[in-house]
């Protein structure tokens, strides 16, 4: 069984795009997107150097649409689960037919913009703890009244929440762990998205959306959602809701998953599924980056696709 994993808020690099538009129909398909996502995702993609594609409210679409771009070259009839990290779920959501393109990118671009605006109505921040004991490390964020946003498995806990708190903790580390400090905007996956959360709450229920065509993971709760509207209301809830892409990758795990995609920009979420998912039985990876990555993808569905496990289709 083989799964497509769809990347999140972290993971671009500039100029990642570029080796795509040589694909035919990509440029022009980047260009109506930008429309939608009201972001030029041509320019972001190709020209735009990383402190400008550091940008909340660019990256997020700009990651939207290169899963989607992507994956239109995957025989994705083929794959029987997707999953995305935080805003990597929107491009997972398309993939398993719940949303068209179109609206996955729309969506994006409201997030990104309405997510970045909240991150300005004060310091707010988030650092990774790596290592030491599970209990101990959510004693400790609790204690500095911070929030878990993501719990990526493999030893790692994001911590979020007011910068004043974060310096504590990182004075302050848990037993046999390290802070380390990340450059984002603010608090993703807390209460203070709020604002964010319900701005998208408005965008998301003018969209008819369709009910999974094959398995898609929640970062909720690492669960298969098998409909479309339950969907879409987590997506919104999962502005403010820590992401758990530990239970995600265990789910992988008691679906006895084989191989594994990462859509482009790849690489992160590859690492925390060799990292967890290790020893026999581990899935065979493919980092799709660049179009020459594309045959060692298409030979990996070839031998580990099929639709064991589906949706309500």
């Amino acid at each position: 069984m083989l799964a497509v994993l769809s990347p999140g808020q972290g993971s671009q690099k500039p100029g990642f795009l570029t080796p795509w538009l040589d694909l035919p129909g990509a440029a022009e398909r980047l260009r109506s997107w930008s429309a939608l996502a009201g972001v030029d995702l041509l320019h972001l993609g190709t020209e735009a150097d990383a402190d400008e594609i550091k940008d909340t409210a660019r990256t997020q679409p700009l990651l939207v649409a290169a899963a989607l771009l992507a994956g239109e070259h995957l025989p994705m009839d083929e794959v029987a689960v997707v999953a995305g990290h935080s805003v990597g779920e929107l491009g997972a959501a398309a993939l398993a037919g719940v949303l068209t393109a179109e609206s996955a990118v729309t969506l994006a671009g409201v997030r990104g913009r309405e997510m970045a605006a909240a991150c300005a109505l004060e310091p707010t921040g988030m650092a990774a703890v790596l290592g030491g004991d599970p209990d101990e490390v959510l004693a400790a964020l609790e204690a500095h009244g911070l929030h878990p946003a993501n719990r990526n498995g493999a030893g790692q806990i994001v911590a979020a929440g007011a910068v004043t708190g974060l310096e504590k903790l990182a004075a302050e580390p848990p037993a046999r762990a390290r802070v380390i400090m990340l450059k984002v905007a603010g608090a993703f996956h807390t209460p203070y998205m709020a604002p964010a959360e319900a701005a998208l709450a408005e965008v998301a229920a003018d969209i008819t959306p369709a009910d999974p065509a094959r398995t898609l993971l929640s970062n909720l709760d690492g669960g298969a959602v098998t409909d479309g509207r339950e969907l879409v209301r987590r997506l919104v809830r999962q502005v403010t809701a820590p992401v758990r892409w530990d239970l995600c990758m265990r789910t992988l795990a008691d679906l006895d998953v084989t191989g594994v995609i990462e859509l482009p920009p790849a690489g992160t979420l590859a690492g925390l599924v060799k990292r967890e998912l290790k020893g026999e039985g581990a899935p065979e990876i493919v980092t799709l980056n660049t179009p020459d990555d594309l045959p060692a993808a298409r030979d990996l569905i070839a031998r580990h696709g099929g639709r064991g496990t589906e949706g309500n289709n």
